[in-house]
């Protein structure tokens, strides 16, 4: 019983691994402005002892709303003409579906009493699609339902980045068991503490993402699991952290394009690495260069983590996300080493059962990268 535990426990947790999707965009990105009007630019009117924006006259609202086609074919039959893609053309054709489908589910008020929408725009990006609407509101703190959580899977939530007169000072989340949100306005000086929840709220997600990504947790385990002791581990994982944060830098800063066919291309790659270190583990009985092959697949990871933070299209929140973001995928891959590190280190002292397990462990690995490879290769 003692020989089996630790081996069922791996292998339980890589044939789970074969049967998830490592990168769904389970994300909606919004922003929103608010623009008092019949006040000079950057100069909101304030009601006698009231917050910035509450202008006695009302206000106008904008708010832009991203998030990938294939979560907007969850709300929707955006391909309107049938041919397995979302276009342009598509979103124009289904403008009104738009309007009842998104829209009409993302009621806003302000002071408890409801916006009127004045208009609205679809616009399709390299990586998702940008939805945009203009609202008048009166007075008050602008409040949203996200009704649209209802309709899509479990686990999807909204982003929200505030902001009033162009400034942005951070990020909030709805999710299905808390869809309506208070909209924050600006804190003294277009600073605060809404910024720190912002960041905060990203490392929150970078943690969510690891342990959400079978498919890095595969990777990260197949490279720890033909052992070596606390300094060669720090090793291994600082190459990868070093490698991923430089890609996923250069990505989300504009540094590197990353489109949609490049993007799905990098999830193959991703999974190609996996199949990689996998058969390593089954061939080899030294692995001198592993650091050196965990930070050249580690770039590659990173575009993988990027192409997550691409497809929520972040506008002025660039910054926040990057850092956020970056951090908590440390965070959790650090948990994450933290819980399988002495499981490891207990079958190593066990050479036969050692042996066994790796070979059983990186079989399971190496069916679950080459059902990914397979599965992102034909798209």
């Amino acid at each position: 019983m003692t020989r089996a535990s630790p081996r069922g426990v791996l292998a339980a947790l890589l044939l789970a691994a074969g049967a998830a999707s490592a990168h769904d965009a389970d994300i909606l990105y919004s922003q929103v402005r608010r623009t008092p009007t019949g006040s000079p630019a950057g100069e909101p009117r304030l009601a006698p002892g009231g917050e910035p924006g509450d202008d006695p006259m009302g206000s106008e609202v904008r708010q832009v709303l991203t998030l990938t086609a294939g979560t907007l074919g969850l709300l929707l039959p955006a391909d309107a003409d049938g041919d397995g893609t979302v276009s342009q053309a598509d979103l124009d054709a289904r403008r009104a579906a738009l309007e009842v489908g998104v829209w009409d589910a993302l009621p806003l008020t302000a002071g408890g009493r409801p916006c009127t929408r004045t208009s609205h725009s679809a616009l399709l990006r390299q990586t998702y699609v940008e939805l945009t609407a203009t609202f008048t509101c009166p007075p008050g703190p602008l409040r949203q339902t996200y009704t649209v959580l209802s309709v899509l899977p479990v686990g999807y939530r909204v982003i929200l980045g505030s902001s009033l007169d162009g400034e942005v000072p951070g990020s909030v989340f709805a999710d299905a068991a808390q869809p309506s949100v208070d909209i924050p306005g600006l804190a003294e000086g277009g600073k605060g503490s809404a910024s720190v929840r912002g960041v905060l709220g990203w490392v929150e997600e970078g943690v969510r993402h690891i342990f959400d990504g079978w498919d890095h947790l595969a990777f990260l385990l197949a490279v720890l699991l033909v052992g070596g002791g606390w300094k060669r581990v720090l090793l291994l994982v600082s190459s990868f952290t070093v490698a991923h944060s430089l890609t996923l830098g250069a990505v989300v800063l504009g540094w590197v394009g990353l489109d949609g066919d490049r993007a799905r291309w990098v999830e193959a790659a991703i999974a190609a690495s996996i199949i990689y270190v996998a058969v390593e583990n089954l061939v080899l009985r030294e692995h001198r260069h592993r650091a050196l092959v965990t930070f050249l697949f580690g770039l590659v990871h990173g575009f993988g983590f990027a192409s997550v933070l691409k497809n929520y299209g972040l506008g002025d929140s660039v910054a926040p996300a990057l850092l956020g973001f970056n951090v908590g995928v440390e965070l959790g891959q650090a948990t994450v080493v933290a819980v399988l590190l002495p499981l490891l280190r207990m079958v190593q002292r066990r050479p036969a059962l050692h042996l066994k397990t790796v070979r059983a462990v990186s079989v399971c690995i190496l069916a679950a990268g080459g059902y990914w490879m397979i599965e992102r290769a034909l798209g």
